[in-house]
Protein backbone atom coordinates (compact mmCIF):
# COMPACT_ATOMS: atom_id res chain seq x y z
CA UNK A 1 0.00 0.00 0.00
CA UNK A 2 3.06 2.65 0.82
CA UNK A 3 4.76 1.82 -2.18
CA UNK A 4 1.39 2.44 -4.14
CA UNK A 5 0.90 5.71 -2.96
CA UNK A 6 4.91 6.78 -3.41
CA UNK A 7 4.28 5.64 -6.89
CA UNK A 8 1.08 7.99 -7.48
CA UNK A 9 2.59 10.74 -5.31
CA UNK A 10 5.75 10.48 -7.72
CA UNK A 11 2.54 10.59 -10.64
CA UNK A 12 1.66 14.21 -9.52
CA UNK A 13 5.22 15.39 -8.93
CA UNK A 14 5.80 14.93 -12.70
CA UNK A 15 3.32 18.10 -13.65
CA UNK A 16 5.32 20.52 -12.19
CA UNK A 17 5.29 24.02 -14.55
CA UNK A 18 8.45 24.45 -17.00
CA UNK A 19 6.67 27.20 -19.40
CA UNK A 20 7.76 29.83 -17.57
CA UNK A 21 11.83 28.72 -17.20
CA UNK A 22 11.07 27.95 -20.92
CA UNK A 23 10.43 31.00 -22.08
CA UNK A 24 12.86 32.97 -20.14
CA UNK A 25 15.60 30.95 -21.73
CA UNK A 26 14.26 31.32 -25.32
CA UNK A 27 14.23 35.41 -25.13
CA UNK A 28 17.78 35.70 -23.30
CA UNK A 29 19.20 33.44 -26.08
CA UNK A 30 18.10 36.30 -28.88
CA UNK A 31 18.42 39.29 -26.78
CA UNK A 32 21.62 40.70 -27.98
CA UNK A 33 20.63 39.68 -32.13
CA UNK A 34 17.87 41.50 -31.08
CA UNK A 35 19.33 45.25 -29.69
CA UNK A 36 22.79 44.83 -32.79
CA UNK A 37 19.75 44.90 -35.40
CA UNK A 38 17.01 47.38 -33.43
CA UNK A 39 21.23 49.55 -33.47
CA UNK A 40 21.49 49.22 -36.82
CA UNK A 41 17.98 50.43 -37.64
CA UNK A 42 18.34 52.97 -35.58
CA UNK A 43 21.15 54.38 -37.85
CA UNK A 44 19.07 53.62 -40.67
CA UNK A 45 16.63 55.87 -39.70
CA UNK A 46 18.95 58.58 -38.96
CA UNK A 47 20.50 58.21 -42.77
CA UNK A 48 16.69 58.18 -43.85
CA UNK A 49 16.33 61.65 -42.10
CA UNK A 50 19.33 63.11 -43.80
CA UNK A 51 18.10 61.86 -46.81
CA UNK A 52 14.65 63.34 -46.57
CA UNK A 53 16.33 66.91 -45.68
CA UNK A 54 18.05 66.75 -48.91
CA UNK A 55 14.62 65.92 -50.61
CA UNK A 56 13.35 69.01 -49.29
CA UNK A 57 16.03 71.35 -50.33
CA UNK A 58 15.94 69.79 -53.26
CA UNK A 59 11.90 70.57 -53.78
CA UNK A 60 12.21 73.69 -52.44
CA UNK A 61 14.42 75.31 -54.51
CA UNK A 62 13.78 76.91 -57.99
CA UNK A 63 13.09 74.20 -60.18
CA UNK A 64 16.10 73.30 -62.45
CA UNK A 65 17.75 70.12 -64.21
CA UNK A 66 20.40 70.06 -61.67
CA UNK A 67 17.56 70.10 -58.27
CA UNK A 68 15.24 67.50 -60.29
CA UNK A 69 18.50 65.00 -60.29
CA UNK A 70 19.31 65.90 -56.99
CA UNK A 71 15.65 65.13 -55.64
CA UNK A 72 15.42 61.85 -58.10
CA UNK A 73 18.82 60.73 -56.20
CA UNK A 74 17.64 61.51 -52.52
CA UNK A 75 14.36 60.10 -53.35
CA UNK A 76 15.94 56.60 -54.61
CA UNK A 77 18.84 56.41 -52.00
CA UNK A 78 15.92 57.45 -49.09
CA UNK A 79 14.05 54.55 -50.58
CA UNK A 80 16.93 52.00 -50.97
CA UNK A 81 17.79 52.86 -47.12
CA UNK A 82 13.88 52.26 -46.31
CA UNK A 83 14.05 48.95 -47.84
CA UNK A 84 17.38 48.38 -45.89
CA UNK A 85 15.10 48.86 -42.74
CA UNK A 86 12.10 46.93 -43.63
CA UNK A 87 14.72 43.87 -44.36
CA UNK A 88 15.97 44.30 -40.92
CA UNK A 89 12.71 44.60 -39.11
CA UNK A 90 11.77 41.29 -40.85
CA UNK A 91 14.55 39.76 -39.61
CA UNK A 92 13.98 40.99 -36.28
CA UNK A 93 10.60 39.52 -36.58
CA UNK A 94 12.36 36.08 -37.69
CA UNK A 95 14.00 35.81 -34.53
CA UNK A 96 11.13 36.79 -32.42
CA UNK A 97 9.19 34.13 -34.23
CA UNK A 98 12.02 31.71 -33.43
CA UNK A 99 11.73 32.28 -29.84
CA UNK A 100 7.43 32.19 -30.18
CA UNK A 101 7.86 28.72 -31.67
CA UNK A 102 10.33 27.53 -29.43
CA UNK A 103 8.12 28.29 -26.81
CA UNK A 104 4.89 27.28 -28.25
CA UNK A 105 6.85 23.87 -28.59
CA UNK A 106 7.95 23.69 -25.12
CA UNK A 107 4.72 24.49 -24.05
CA UNK A 108 3.31 21.63 -25.91
CA UNK A 109 5.82 19.53 -24.68
CA UNK A 110 4.61 20.48 -20.93
CA UNK A 111 1.18 20.62 -21.90
CA UNK A 112 1.20 16.67 -23.13
CA UNK A 113 3.34 15.43 -19.54
CA UNK A 114 0.35 16.89 -17.42
CA UNK A 115 -2.09 15.50 -19.20
CA UNK A 116 -0.13 12.30 -19.03
CA UNK A 117 0.51 12.47 -15.37
CA UNK A 118 -2.98 13.68 -14.93
CA UNK A 119 -3.99 10.46 -16.68
CA UNK A 120 -1.71 8.50 -14.71
CA UNK A 121 -3.15 10.11 -11.36
CA UNK A 122 -7.12 9.44 -12.13
CA UNK A 123 -6.24 5.87 -13.04
CA UNK A 124 -4.61 5.44 -9.52
CA UNK A 125 -6.80 7.90 -8.24
CA UNK A 126 -10.22 4.84 -8.98
CA UNK A 127 -7.82 2.53 -7.30
CA UNK A 128 -7.50 4.10 -3.59
CA UNK A 129 -11.72 3.99 -3.95
CA UNK A 130 -11.24 0.32 -2.77
CA UNK A 131 -9.25 1.15 -0.20
CA UNK A 132 -11.01 2.47 3.38
CA UNK A 133 -9.03 4.52 6.19
CA UNK A 134 -9.49 0.85 7.97
CA UNK A 135 -7.80 -0.95 5.58
CA UNK A 136 -4.89 1.71 5.26
CA UNK A 137 -4.01 1.21 9.30
CA UNK A 138 -4.67 -2.30 8.98
CA UNK A 139 -1.66 -2.29 6.10
CA UNK A 140 0.51 0.16 8.29
CA UNK A 141 3.40 -1.05 10.00
CA UNK A 142 3.00 1.25 13.05
CA UNK A 143 1.15 4.16 13.98
CA UNK A 144 3.73 6.70 12.47
CA UNK A 145 3.25 4.89 9.35
CA UNK A 146 -0.61 4.91 8.99
CA UNK A 147 -0.62 8.85 9.58
CA UNK A 148 2.13 9.34 6.68
CA UNK A 149 0.10 6.99 4.44
CA UNK A 150 -3.51 9.36 5.48
CA UNK A 151 -0.91 12.03 4.52
CA UNK A 152 -0.46 10.62 0.98
CA UNK A 153 -3.93 10.05 0.23
CA UNK A 154 -4.17 14.31 1.44
CA UNK A 155 -1.53 14.89 -1.25
CA UNK A 156 -2.76 12.81 -3.99
CA UNK A 157 -6.19 15.26 -4.00
CA UNK A 158 -4.44 17.99 -3.64
CA UNK A 159 -2.16 16.68 -6.64
CA UNK A 160 -5.14 16.48 -8.95
CA UNK A 161 -6.54 19.79 -8.16
CA UNK A 162 -3.23 21.48 -8.97
CA UNK A 163 -2.53 19.25 -12.25
CA UNK A 164 -5.82 20.65 -13.37
CA UNK A 165 -4.90 24.17 -12.68
CA UNK A 166 -1.76 23.33 -14.08
CA UNK A 167 -3.44 22.47 -17.16
CA UNK A 168 -5.45 25.49 -17.61
CA UNK A 169 -2.55 27.76 -17.01
CA UNK A 170 -0.71 26.08 -19.97
CA UNK A 171 -3.18 26.35 -22.47
CA UNK A 172 -3.76 29.57 -21.60
CA UNK A 173 -0.25 29.97 -22.07
CA UNK A 174 -0.24 28.31 -25.45
CA UNK A 175 -2.98 29.61 -26.99
CA UNK A 176 -1.70 33.70 -25.90
CA UNK A 177 1.80 32.24 -27.65
CA UNK A 178 -0.08 31.24 -31.05
CA UNK A 179 -1.91 34.12 -31.43
CA UNK A 180 1.85 36.53 -30.74
CA UNK A 181 3.27 34.21 -33.38
CA UNK A 182 0.08 34.76 -35.50
CA UNK A 183 0.17 38.45 -35.40
CA UNK A 184 4.48 38.13 -36.26
CA UNK A 185 3.74 36.31 -39.45
CA UNK A 186 0.54 38.05 -40.49
CA UNK A 187 3.49 41.59 -39.89
CA UNK A 188 6.20 39.84 -41.70
CA UNK A 189 4.02 39.34 -44.59
CA UNK A 190 2.55 42.53 -44.71
CA UNK A 191 6.59 44.30 -44.55
CA UNK A 192 7.13 42.07 -47.46
CA UNK A 193 4.41 43.71 -49.87
CA UNK A 194 5.59 47.29 -48.41
CA UNK A 195 9.26 46.47 -49.16
CA UNK A 196 7.92 44.87 -53.04
CA UNK A 197 6.43 48.74 -53.51
CA UNK A 198 9.53 50.20 -52.38
CA UNK A 199 11.66 48.42 -54.46
CA UNK A 200 9.26 48.78 -57.71
CA UNK A 201 9.48 52.67 -56.30
CA UNK A 202 13.70 52.77 -56.55
CA UNK A 203 13.12 51.07 -59.86
CA UNK A 204 10.87 53.60 -61.29
CA UNK A 205 12.37 56.50 -59.96
CA UNK A 206 15.71 55.37 -61.52
CA UNK A 207 13.70 55.41 -65.06
CA UNK A 208 12.37 58.71 -64.40
CA UNK A 209 15.88 59.75 -63.64
CA UNK A 210 17.37 58.76 -67.03
CA UNK A 211 14.51 59.42 -69.12
CA UNK A 212 14.66 62.93 -68.42
CA UNK A 213 19.11 62.88 -68.59
CA UNK A 214 18.05 61.44 -72.07
CA UNK A 215 15.10 63.78 -73.07
CA UNK A 216 17.55 67.03 -72.07
CA UNK A 217 20.53 65.52 -72.79
CA UNK A 218 22.18 67.54 -69.40
CA UNK A 219 21.24 70.89 -70.98
CA UNK A 220 19.51 73.46 -68.67
CA UNK A 221 17.55 74.90 -71.91
CA UNK A 222 16.44 71.62 -73.06
CA UNK A 223 15.19 71.38 -69.34
CA UNK A 224 12.94 74.25 -69.23
CA UNK A 225 11.18 73.38 -72.31
CA UNK A 226 10.32 70.18 -71.68
CA UNK A 227 8.70 71.64 -68.56
CA UNK A 228 6.96 74.05 -70.85
CA UNK A 229 6.21 71.49 -73.22
CA UNK A 230 4.93 69.18 -70.40
CA UNK A 231 2.19 71.31 -68.85
CA UNK A 232 -1.30 69.65 -68.78
CA UNK A 233 -4.11 71.45 -69.48
CA UNK A 234 -7.16 71.55 -67.22
CA UNK A 235 -9.20 69.23 -69.86
CA UNK A 236 -6.28 66.84 -69.91
CA UNK A 237 -6.27 66.61 -65.70
CA UNK A 238 -10.04 65.93 -65.40
CA UNK A 239 -9.87 63.93 -68.57
CA UNK A 240 -7.07 61.41 -66.99
CA UNK A 241 -8.33 58.15 -65.35
CA UNK A 242 -7.77 57.44 -62.07
CA UNK A 243 -7.68 54.05 -61.16
CA UNK A 244 -9.57 52.43 -58.24
CA UNK A 245 -8.58 49.23 -56.96
CA UNK A 246 -11.26 46.29 -57.49
CA UNK A 247 -12.93 49.23 -59.36
CA UNK A 248 -13.85 50.69 -62.75
CA UNK A 249 -11.31 53.57 -63.30
CA UNK A 250 -13.35 56.88 -63.28
CA UNK A 251 -11.83 60.28 -64.93
CA UNK A 252 -9.71 62.49 -62.62
CA UNK A 253 -12.16 64.96 -62.36
CA UNK A 254 -14.70 62.96 -61.36
CA UNK A 255 -12.51 61.47 -58.71
CA UNK A 256 -11.81 64.76 -57.76
CA UNK A 257 -15.68 65.86 -57.27
CA UNK A 258 -16.13 62.83 -54.70
CA UNK A 259 -12.96 63.86 -52.49
CA UNK A 260 -13.74 67.52 -52.29
CA UNK A 261 -17.41 66.77 -51.54
CA UNK A 262 -16.04 64.30 -48.81
CA UNK A 263 -13.27 66.83 -47.64
CA UNK A 264 -16.28 69.21 -46.85
CA UNK A 265 -18.08 66.33 -44.75
CA UNK A 266 -14.82 65.03 -43.30
CA UNK A 267 -11.91 67.28 -43.22
CA UNK A 268 -9.65 65.11 -44.89
CA UNK A 269 -8.11 67.11 -47.60
CA UNK A 270 -9.12 65.96 -50.84
CA UNK A 271 -5.33 64.93 -52.24
CA UNK A 272 -4.74 63.05 -49.26
CA UNK A 273 -7.95 60.80 -49.81
CA UNK A 274 -6.73 60.15 -53.35
CA UNK A 275 -3.32 59.37 -52.55
CA UNK A 276 -4.51 56.76 -49.95
CA UNK A 277 -6.90 55.07 -52.70
CA UNK A 278 -3.48 55.52 -55.38
CA UNK A 279 -1.46 53.83 -52.51
CA UNK A 280 -3.97 50.85 -52.32
CA UNK A 281 -4.53 50.04 -55.86
CA UNK A 282 -0.74 49.84 -56.03
CA UNK A 283 -0.95 47.08 -53.15
CA UNK A 284 -3.99 45.50 -55.19
CA UNK A 285 -1.72 45.09 -58.14
CA UNK A 286 1.28 43.26 -56.02
CA UNK A 287 -1.24 41.14 -54.38
CA UNK A 288 -4.06 40.47 -56.77
CA UNK A 289 -7.81 39.96 -56.55
CA UNK A 290 -9.35 36.94 -54.73
CA UNK A 291 -12.81 35.40 -53.70
CA UNK A 292 -14.24 35.74 -50.24
CA UNK A 293 -14.64 31.74 -49.66
CA UNK A 294 -10.79 31.22 -49.95
CA UNK A 295 -9.30 34.55 -49.30
CA UNK A 296 -11.59 35.86 -46.20
CA UNK A 297 -11.69 35.17 -42.70
CA UNK A 298 -14.53 32.17 -42.33
CA UNK A 299 -15.22 33.46 -38.52
CA UNK A 300 -14.80 37.21 -38.36
CA UNK A 301 -15.55 37.95 -41.78
CA UNK A 302 -17.31 35.74 -44.06
CA UNK A 303 -20.82 35.35 -42.19
CA UNK A 304 -20.78 39.48 -42.41
CA UNK A 305 -19.81 39.83 -45.59
CA UNK A 306 -22.75 37.78 -46.73
CA UNK A 307 -25.40 39.35 -44.82
CA UNK A 308 -23.31 42.63 -46.87
CA UNK A 309 -23.56 41.15 -49.98
CA UNK A 310 -27.38 39.81 -49.81
CA UNK A 311 -28.21 43.57 -48.42
CA UNK A 312 -27.28 45.00 -51.52
CA UNK A 313 -28.59 42.67 -53.81
CA UNK A 314 -25.00 41.62 -54.66
CA UNK A 315 -23.59 37.82 -55.53
CA UNK A 316 -21.20 37.06 -53.08
CA UNK A 317 -19.11 34.99 -55.62
CA UNK A 318 -18.79 37.86 -58.01
CA UNK A 319 -17.53 40.42 -56.66
CA UNK A 320 -13.86 41.04 -55.97
CA UNK A 321 -12.20 41.25 -52.02
CA UNK A 322 -8.02 41.58 -51.39
CA UNK A 323 -6.82 38.15 -51.95
CA UNK A 324 -5.29 37.13 -48.57
CA UNK A 325 -1.08 36.61 -48.67
CA UNK A 326 1.07 33.69 -47.63
CA UNK A 327 -0.36 34.20 -44.16
CA UNK A 328 -3.07 35.45 -42.92
CA UNK A 329 -6.30 36.58 -44.67
CA UNK A 330 -7.44 38.98 -47.00
CA UNK A 331 -11.00 39.61 -47.88
CA UNK A 332 -10.63 43.19 -48.12
CA UNK A 333 -13.92 45.05 -50.12
CA UNK A 334 -13.26 47.99 -52.43
CA UNK A 335 -11.08 50.97 -53.29
CA UNK A 336 -10.71 51.43 -50.02
CA UNK A 337 -10.56 48.30 -48.95
CA UNK A 338 -12.55 47.90 -45.86
CA UNK A 339 -12.95 44.25 -43.99
CA UNK A 340 -16.27 43.48 -44.13
CA UNK A 341 -15.87 43.56 -39.62
CA UNK A 342 -15.13 47.20 -40.34
CA UNK A 343 -16.81 48.49 -42.81
CA UNK A 344 -19.86 47.34 -40.59
CA UNK A 345 -19.48 50.56 -38.72
CA UNK A 346 -19.48 52.46 -41.60
CA UNK A 347 -22.34 50.87 -43.38
CA UNK A 348 -25.49 50.65 -40.80
CA UNK A 349 -24.96 47.12 -39.93
CA UNK A 350 -25.40 46.12 -36.39
CA UNK A 351 -25.44 42.69 -34.43
CA UNK A 352 -28.76 42.33 -32.87
CA UNK A 353 -27.05 40.18 -30.26
CA UNK A 354 -24.90 42.87 -28.89
CA UNK A 355 -27.13 46.21 -30.63
CA UNK A 356 -23.79 47.11 -32.11
CA UNK A 357 -21.24 47.35 -34.75
CA UNK A 358 -18.25 46.94 -32.70
CA UNK A 359 -17.47 43.40 -31.24
CA UNK A 360 -16.95 43.31 -27.91
CA UNK A 361 -13.64 42.80 -26.28
CA UNK A 362 -12.69 38.85 -26.79
CA UNK A 363 -15.53 38.52 -29.09
CA UNK A 364 -16.64 35.27 -30.17
CA UNK A 365 -17.29 33.22 -33.24
CA UNK A 366 -20.96 33.62 -32.28
CA UNK A 367 -20.97 37.38 -32.74
CA UNK A 368 -19.46 37.46 -36.19
CA UNK A 369 -21.82 34.88 -37.27
CA UNK A 370 -24.80 37.33 -36.09
CA UNK A 371 -27.35 37.70 -36.28
CA UNK A 372 -26.85 40.74 -38.66
CA UNK A 373 -29.80 43.58 -39.35
CA UNK A 374 -29.52 46.69 -41.65
CA UNK A 375 -30.30 49.84 -39.89
CA UNK A 376 -30.09 52.70 -42.47
CA UNK A 377 -29.84 55.22 -39.39
CA UNK A 378 -26.66 54.09 -38.42
CA UNK A 379 -25.01 53.87 -42.25
CA UNK A 380 -22.82 56.77 -41.71
CA UNK A 381 -21.69 56.94 -45.04
CA UNK A 382 -25.17 56.92 -46.69
CA UNK A 383 -26.05 59.97 -44.21
CA UNK A 384 -23.22 61.89 -45.21
CA UNK A 385 -23.65 61.43 -49.35
CA UNK A 386 -27.64 62.16 -48.61
CA UNK A 387 -27.86 58.89 -50.61
CA UNK A 388 -31.26 56.80 -50.67
CA UNK A 389 -29.68 52.99 -50.85
CA UNK A 390 -27.39 50.81 -48.55
CA UNK A 391 -23.17 52.18 -48.98
CA UNK A 392 -21.87 50.00 -51.39
CA UNK A 393 -18.36 49.78 -50.75
CA UNK A 394 -17.31 48.95 -54.66
CA UNK A 395 -19.16 52.07 -55.69
CA UNK A 396 -16.72 54.88 -56.59
CA UNK A 397 -18.42 57.98 -54.85
CA UNK A 398 -18.89 55.80 -51.87
CA UNK A 399 -15.54 54.23 -51.25
CA UNK A 400 -14.44 57.54 -51.29
CA UNK A 401 -16.39 59.30 -48.91
CA UNK A 402 -15.45 55.79 -46.77
CA UNK A 403 -11.73 56.31 -47.33
CA UNK A 404 -12.08 59.70 -46.46
CA UNK A 405 -14.06 59.14 -43.05
CA UNK A 406 -11.81 56.55 -41.68
CA UNK A 407 -8.84 58.69 -42.43
CA UNK A 408 -10.72 61.55 -40.41
CA UNK A 409 -11.23 59.09 -37.75
CA UNK A 410 -7.29 58.41 -37.77
CA UNK A 411 -6.62 62.07 -37.56
CA UNK A 412 -6.45 63.41 -40.77
CA UNK A 413 -8.88 65.75 -39.71
CA UNK A 414 -6.14 68.17 -38.45
CA UNK A 415 -4.85 69.32 -42.00
CA UNK A 416 -0.95 69.21 -41.23
CA UNK A 417 1.62 66.93 -42.83
CA UNK A 418 2.35 64.65 -39.80
CA UNK A 419 -1.01 64.32 -38.73
CA UNK A 420 -1.94 63.12 -42.74
CA UNK A 421 0.85 60.89 -42.79
CA UNK A 422 0.11 59.25 -39.13
CA UNK A 423 -3.12 58.47 -40.37
CA UNK A 424 -2.32 57.08 -43.21
CA UNK A 425 -0.07 54.48 -41.03
CA UNK A 426 -2.97 54.21 -39.39
CA UNK A 427 -5.25 53.27 -42.16
CA UNK A 428 -2.47 50.60 -43.34
CA UNK A 429 -0.89 48.74 -40.18
CA UNK A 430 -3.23 50.35 -37.60
CA UNK A 431 -2.78 52.15 -34.42
CA UNK A 432 -0.60 50.04 -32.94
CA UNK A 433 1.25 49.48 -35.77
CA UNK A 434 1.67 52.89 -37.21
CA UNK A 435 4.78 53.98 -34.71
CA UNK A 436 6.68 51.03 -36.33
CA UNK A 437 9.41 52.70 -38.97
CA UNK A 438 9.25 50.05 -41.36
CA UNK A 439 6.12 50.76 -42.28
CA UNK A 440 6.76 54.40 -43.19
CA UNK A 441 7.42 54.02 -47.04
CA UNK A 442 3.44 53.33 -47.26
CA UNK A 443 3.20 56.91 -45.68
CA UNK A 444 5.76 58.75 -47.03
CA UNK A 445 4.29 57.55 -50.39
CA UNK A 446 0.52 58.46 -49.45
CA UNK A 447 1.97 62.00 -48.70
CA UNK A 448 3.83 62.25 -52.33
CA UNK A 449 0.63 60.60 -54.66
CA UNK A 450 -1.35 63.91 -52.15
CA UNK A 451 1.54 66.44 -53.41
CA UNK A 452 1.20 65.54 -56.87
CA UNK A 453 -2.86 65.39 -56.89
CA UNK A 454 -2.04 68.94 -55.01
CA UNK A 455 -0.50 70.08 -57.50
CA UNK A 456 -3.40 69.22 -60.50
CA UNK A 457 -6.12 70.25 -57.76
CA UNK A 458 -4.03 73.85 -57.73
CA UNK A 459 -3.63 74.18 -61.49
CA UNK A 460 -7.09 73.50 -61.85
CA UNK A 461 -8.00 76.10 -59.15
CA UNK A 462 -5.72 78.62 -61.42
CA UNK A 463 -3.79 78.93 -58.50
Amino acid sequence: MRRFLLFVAGCAFLAAPLGTLAQTSAAQAVAERQQELQNQLDSLESQIAAQQQLLDTAQNQHQTLQTQIDAFNAEIKKTQLQIQAINLTITQLSGNISTHNQTLAQLSAQLAAEKESLAQILRQTQMLDDYSVVSVALGSQDVSGFFSDLDAFTSIKSSLSNSFSEIQQTSSSTETEKEALQARLAEQEQLRTVAQLAKQAVQSQEQQKQQLLAQTKGVEANYQKLIAGNQKTAAQIRSELFTLRDSAAIPFGTALTYAQAAEKATGTRAAVTLGVLKQETNLGENLGTGTWRVDMAPNRDQPVFVYITQTLGLDPDKMPVSRKPSYGWGGAMGPGQFIPSTWVCYGGFVNTKTNTCSPPSGATVSFWQGPWQYVASKDRVRTLLGASTPSNPWDAQTAIMATAMLMADNGAAAQTPAAERLAALRYFAGWAGASNPAYSFYGDGVMEFASQFQQDINQLAGL
